[in-house]
């Protein structure tokens, strides 16, 4: 039986007086693929990023793998710690415009992970390999189009090793013509890599598609949890069925 690979108690965010998340308590199995949607707004990139503590909650205590933060006493050491677990998938690639595509991915490895820089390159190659761009791996992002920057990012997030992989809108900036590319690489890794990963997605067939788990978040809480079926088919809540139906999905 799975471990609990993510176990989340109590977590909540606000921004001044503005509450985005609220007492949210969360058990994500090891390899569970859990796909995140919901209206904009809803707090659910916000979630996302204090998984990797690029936003830091306001109250909670999050365990990710073998690394557990109380929001209200922790250390510089526990956030690196918890970094170590997570890597994420940004909507908008935050790709360096300077380097190339393969030093983009050996980046982290060389100045966080402290890879030497021989072995860094042969991870990144393979990981660029997986994403089917190792013959673009001297190309400078601005050589290369939207939906190849987003699989460099997959790449980068990869080579890491990480145990939860973290997607935020992977496709939302990139071009209705290249959403497929996206799409069809996280896929493969769905069903290649043992991992566990959350989406955040408005790509509501595609969660179906791969997803194992559903979370519907609204109004910075989790208003429902179920399996694609359950939530995409058969959905309960009133406004899980205003937005299905506003996203068109039958």
């Amino acid at each position: 039986m799975s471990q609990n690979m993510i176990e989340i108690q109590n977590l909540s965010k606000s921004f001044g007086e503005h509450q985005v998340l609220e007492d949210i308590h969360l058990k994500i199995k090891e390899n569970e693929i859990v796909a995140i949607i919901g209206p904009s707004g809803t707090g659910k990139s916000t979630f996302l990023r204090m998984l990797n503590f690029l936003d830091e909650p306001t109250t909670g205590k999050m365990t990710v793998g073998d690394v557990t933060i109380d929001a209200e006493n922790y250390s510089k050491k526990d956030v690196q710690q918890l970094r170590l677990q997570t890597s994420m998938v940004f909507q908008n690639y935050n790709l360096f415009k300077n380097m190339t595509a393969l030093q983009n991915v050996m980046e982290s490895l060389v100045t966080v992970r402290n890879v030497p820089e021989d072995e860094a390159k042969e991870i990144a190659i393979e990981q660029l390999e997986k994403v089917g761009l190792a013959e673009r791996q001297d190309a400078y992002p601005s050589q290369l189009s939207g939906g190849q920057q987003q699989r460099v990012g997959i790449a980068r997030a990869l080579a890491v090793n990480p145990k939860v992989l973290l997607f935020d809108e992977p496709t939302s900036a990139l071009d209705p013509m290249l959403v497929s590319e996206v799409l069809q690489t996280i896929k493969h890794l769905v069903e290649t890599d043992n991992i566990t990963m959350l989406l955040v997605t408005h790509e509501i067939s595609f969660a179906k598609d791969i997803a194992s788990r559903v979370l519907f978040m609204n109004e910075g809480r989790i208003a429902e949890d179920g399996t694609p079926d359950e939530i995409l088919n058969h959905p309960e809540d009133e406004t899980l069925q205003q937005f299905l139906n506003i996203n068109q999905y039958n």
